[in-house]
């Protein structure tokens, strides 16, 4: 069991705030879970990760004036989605969009 420390959190134009999360142990590394108005429906219903360093997906860019770009299209789920096999940190309650993220890994339809 890795433990995660709370790092920054990050305003967003969807609707909420995400927090950042740092893996201790394992490696290290930022973490980014998250859950929006389609998980459950149109997404897994633990939600989705979006940066996870230590697995090498950082689909972010810090841009110029300090503000962190994110790009939702590399939204993918946890690998407790496709396994019960899998034991998986799930979005926290406070990262939660109220809005809904139609990037990204998706149901199949």
């Amino acid at each position: 069991m890795h433990s995660f420390a709370r790092t920054a959190g990050l305003e967003t134009k969807l609707g909420g705030e995400l927090t950042l999360y740092w893996i201790e142990g394992y490696g290290g590394g930022v973490f980014l879970p998250f859950s929006d108005a389609t998980s459950g429906t149109e997404t897994y219903g633990g939600g989705r990760y979006l940066l996870d360093t230590i697995k090498g997906a950082d689909p972010g860019s810090l841009r110029s004036d300090g503000t962190l770009a994110l790009d939702f299209n590399f939204a993918y789920f946890p690998s407790c989605a496709y396994s019960s096999r899998y034991v998986c940190p799930l979005a926290p309650a406070g990262n939660r969009l109220r809005g809904a993220v139609r990037a990204g890994e998706r149901m199949p339809v």
